[in-house]
């Protein structure tokens, strides 16, 4: 504790104060619209339809994001009507939002439906087995594509928080090449026990919010009961890109991401 009131933050790369709240929001325990697109998500029934599996990732995205825009900072701001001025309280600064590909794509549109103005990062990060069982893996980030970070809030959708490993490392990696942000939240569809935990020591400054939290995690790191791989329910089933050259990685995703 700091006598202002805060918290005061170890991280690494974010040596800072942060306001005392609640640092995991976990929507399923409140009377949220969010636990209608998670039963549909983790429906086996309705996940054969990718169109409705997509569709349900970004709806839920704007929800959270609308559920993240309470916490954020407004100021009163005159719009000219066609009869007249209104006082509005609009956002303060625009958020950046960020994504892992390939999964996390349709969730950050939603985010971004909600954000519209806001600036976007993109980053490759996949799982690299060692073993042919796929029971052990570690963590390979690709490509990375995002604006200057410094003192802004970042936003980052990723719909499944499994071991939080790869999410620690991102937020490591873009905090070490892009700038610290003033605040940080995450946003997951669901998480599993271990990977908040996870996050929270590598990263105590980050806002968690979820969508619903399960207690286990299976011998190959995904959520039970979870709801399936969600890039390949939203995409299709991939080849093991990040195990074969890295030409074929998902950073190519990005780089043609960046040429738009």
């Amino acid at each position: 504790m700091n006598g202002r009131g805060g918290v005061r933050c170890t991280n690494k790369y974010l040596n800072a104060f942060v306001k005392l709240m609640p640092m995991v929001t976990n929507l399923a325990s409140t009377d949220s619209i969010t636990n209608e697109f998670v039963a549909e998500l983790r429906d086996a029934s309705i996940q054969q339809d990718p169109l409705r599996f997509r569709f349900n990732l970004k709806r839920l995205g704007s929800a959270m994001a609308v559920e993240v825009g309470k916490s954020l900072a407004f100021k009163p701001t005159s719009v000219e009507t066609p009869l007249g001025s209104a006082t509005v309280n609009r956002l303060a600064a625009q958020p950046v939002l960020a994504t892992i590909l390939r999964a996390g794509l349709h969730m950050h549109q939603g985010v971004a439906n909600v954000f519209d103005r806001a600036e976007q990062a993109f980053v490759s990060a996949c799982r690299k087995y060692v073993d042919e069982a796929h029971s052990a893996f570690e963590i390979g980030i690709d490509s990375v594509s995002a604006p200057p970070l410094e003192g802004k809030v970042l936003i980052v959708s990723d719909p499944m928080l499994a071991t939080g490993a790869s999410l620690a490392q991102v937020l490591t990696a873009l905090f070490a090449s892009y700038g610290v942000p003033s605040t940080v939240h995450v946003l997951a569809a669901i998480a599993s026990r271990q990977g908040v935990n996870h996050l929270q020591r590598q990263h105590p400054e980050a806002r968690v919010w979820v969508a619903a939290i399960d207690e286990k995690l299976n011998d190959k790191g995904y959520i039970i009961p979870g709801l399936g791989d969600a890039g390949d329910l939203a995409f299709g089933s991939k080849l093991l890109a990040c195990q074969a050259s890295s030409k074929y990685c998902c950073g190519s995703l990005v780089r043609w991401l960046n040429s738009w």
